[in-house]
């Protein structure tokens, strides 16, 4: 694979999980202001986008499995560093959704 092809997948990767956290931010305000439906659509929405970036980095794995060398650049350092943040930060959102929920109903 050539370099300017795993930056595109790099590329593509930081655009759908930069998505998703831009969502999640956004579920978080929700969350804040009692939105709590609005808060889980959004989360769901967002889990869309990592999804996509997701498959991105699974279809290179697929490649380098098969034997076609992938070289390492940094900007795929990053863009595997951005999409398990914002997977994290998703899981961290979904237990605030929870926490949010129980507090508001107590």
């Amino acid at each position: 694979m050539e370099k300017e092809q795993v930056q595109n997948v790099a590329f593509e990767i930081i655009l759908h999980s930069g998505s998703s956290r831009t969502m999640i931010h956004e579920a978080f305000k929700m969350m804040r202001e009692s939105e709590f439906e609005n808060a889980a659509n959004k989360l769901e929405e967002s889990n869309e986008e990592l999804l996509l970036a997701h498959q991105t980095q699974t279809e290179l794995l697929q490649q380098y499995s098969s034997g076609e060398t992938v070289n390492t650049e940094i900007i795929m350092v990053h863009a595997q560093d951005h999409l398990m943040t914002t997977m994290t930060l998703r899981e961290v959102a979904l237990e605030m959704l929870y926490l949010y929920e129980k507090l508001e109903n107590k």
